[in-house]
């Protein structure tokens, strides 16, 4: 990125945490049992789920906890740089400029997926440049060494126990092969940094060649990644938001008028219920350079971090749908603005 590369990947991997981060933490936090006990258990419940012994051996033989994976875990929940810092590390010339490269060099696949999925191809680039680099960074980490850290480690332990099984439903089906299954330190894989889950719900075959390619197919990678928008909602004939200005006072009235939503992962909980812009405007919200806000049919809920205000669309959800959180999901946005 421009930063040494140990730097981007540190960043970018950390980036896609919060899709796990969104399940609530396992309320005993009592200290697990050693790792080969609860590795012995793992396996017996693994059998009588139907998964063969030969399956085990090839993806759970010899394995050891990973204790960068732990630390790596414990610590995330205090990185908070700030809204401003954030975005200063990830919207980087480099970054815009590598976007608008891959845009051309890959616009004949970028169409079919827009008409395909009904997602325009900026949002893609966006999320493609901000999980990893355009592919670049998609971690080293094997996958089944994560899983089975953090399913055992027990801050998260039910949330990564159920993505381990989803990992082995992966190499049970032969959709990839186990020794091949890299990725961040919280297991998420490939171009798109999808968990397992996620792999198993949204990944599609965009290439035709039998296999959800998500780690060395472009297609497949832009593919997986609109139809996992596809599925939290998203609308291809409308677009996220946009920055606004709000004062002291309107603010104030905000607060008082108009509740935060009360459904959902944390970032949703931590914006307002959506109103129409007509509204927004009554109140005193007003587009960055001081006009009026435009007289489309929209709702919009407001999100403020704290120096920028935003008004964003019911799409702006499918994005938090990809990574819950607000410093996240406005870089994708603004990023996919300058792509445009």
């Amino acid at each position: 990125m421009r930063w040494l590369m140990i730097v981007a990947s540190t960043l970018v991997l950390a980036s896609t945490f919060p899709r796990a981060q969104n399940q609530a933490p396992d309320a005993s936090l009592a200290t697990p049992p050693t790792f080969n006990d609860w590795l012995l258990t793992l396996k017996q419940e693994a059998l009588e789920r139907g998964f063969s012994e030969e399956l085990l051996s090839e993806t759970l033989a010899d394995i050891e906890p990973l204790e960068h994976v732990v630390r790596a875990d414990r610590s995330q929940a205090e990185l908070n740089p700030g809204f401003a810092r954030y975005l200063s590390t990830r919207l980087t010339p480099t970054m815009i400029q590598r976007g608008k490269e891959m845009s051309k060099e890959n616009s004949a696949v970028l169409n079919q997926v827009e008409r395909r999925f009904n997602v325009q191809g900026r949002f893609l680039l966006a999320i493609w440049g901000m999980e990893t680099r355009y592919g670049r960074v998609t971690g080293n980490t094997p996958v089944f060494k994560a899983l089975a850290t953090l399913a055992w480690e027990p801050r998260r332990a039910d949330y990564f126990r159920d993505e381990l099984f989803n990992a082995l439903t992966m190499v049970q089906r032969g959709q990839i092969e186990a020794r091949a299954m890299t990725g961040s330190w919280a297991g998420a894989m490939g171009q798109t940094q999808f968990m397992p889950s996620s792999y198993l719900n949204y990944a599609v075959d965009f290439d035709g060649d039998g296999r959800r390619d998500i780690w060395k197919s472009t297609g497949d990678t832009l593919a997986s990644i609109a139809n996992y928008l596809k599925g939290f909602g998203w609308n291809g004939d409308e677009t996220w938001g946009r920055e606004v200005k709000a004062s002291a006072a309107v603010r104030a009235k905000i607060a008082s008028t108009i509740p935060k939503r009360t459904e959902g992962c944390y970032a949703r909980r931590n914006m307002t219920e959506r109103r129409p812009l007509e509204e927004w405007q009554a109140i005193g919200v007003r587009l960055v350079g001081g006009g009026a806000l435009p007289k489309a049919k929209l709702s919009a809920g407001l999100v403020d971090v704290g120096d920028r205000t935003f008004l964003v669309y019911p799409n702006y959800d499918a994005i938090l749908g990809y990574n819950c959180a607000h410093y996240y999901a406005l870089t994708v946005a603004l990023l996919s603005d300058r792509l445009r």
